[in-house]
């Protein structure tokens, strides 16, 4: 993950502009994995996919669902790869194939995740995600220039909690600090000053 200090995002929330002009990305709310110069990974952590439980997800892989799956959302990640399943977590959780995300949160993509969910022995809160968020070289820079994404500092507990349809309004207010952002103030053309 990069640095903060550096002009990248790993590890940021990004925050769509009241005026994303991008209809797959409007209102959504993405934890950034990762972020440089050779391009940008995130997972849209607000989005569920339809009639899709996380129990579903695990049967699908020939996994016994584990108690309480039933009544979780699997996350949309991204239009990116949406057959490939990745493990948002909190840090507890460390794999050869998990990719820290600084000291608040873990990327895992493997099966054994699902394995160690089932057997109550994975992280202590993770969400589940089809797909991912990705961005070629220079890509999300430009987008962030023209405004169409806010950042705001990491909330791995935002990005982890049940209540989806808030995720959005409640990351915007962070952007804003202690003051309300007033969606409707924002114009719906971008550009650079």
């Amino acid at each position: 993950m990069a640095n903060s200090g550096d002009g990248y995002v790993g590890g940021r929330l990004l925050v769509a502009s009241p005026a994303m002009p991008d209809p797959r990305f409007q209102r959504t709310v993405i934890y950034m994995c990762h972020h440089d110069a050779q391009g940008a990974l995130g997972l849209v952590v607000n989005r569920p996919v339809e009639d899709m439980s996380e129990a579903d997800l695990y049967r699908q892989v020939d996994i016994v669902p584990p108690d309480g799956s039933e009544d979780r959302a699997v996350m949309l990640g991204g239009p990116v790869e949406t057959q490939q399943g990745l493990v948002l977590h909190s840090p507890d959780y460390v794999r050869d194939a998990t990719l820290r995300i600084g000291e608040a949160a873990g990327l895992t993509g493997s099966l054994e995740i699902l394995r160690d969910l089932a057997a109550g022995k994975g992280p202590a809160r993770a969400i589940l995600t089809l797909g991912h968020s990705g961005w070629g070289p220079g890509q999300l820079d430009g987008e962030l220039q023209d405004n169409g994404w806010l950042v705001t500092p990491g909330d791995i507990d935002l990005a982890l909690d049940g209540d989806h349809a808030s995720k959005w309004t409640r990351a915007l207010a962070k952007v804003g600090g202690n003051l309300a952002i007033d969606p409707g103030l924002f114009s719906s053309t971008t550009g650079r000053a």
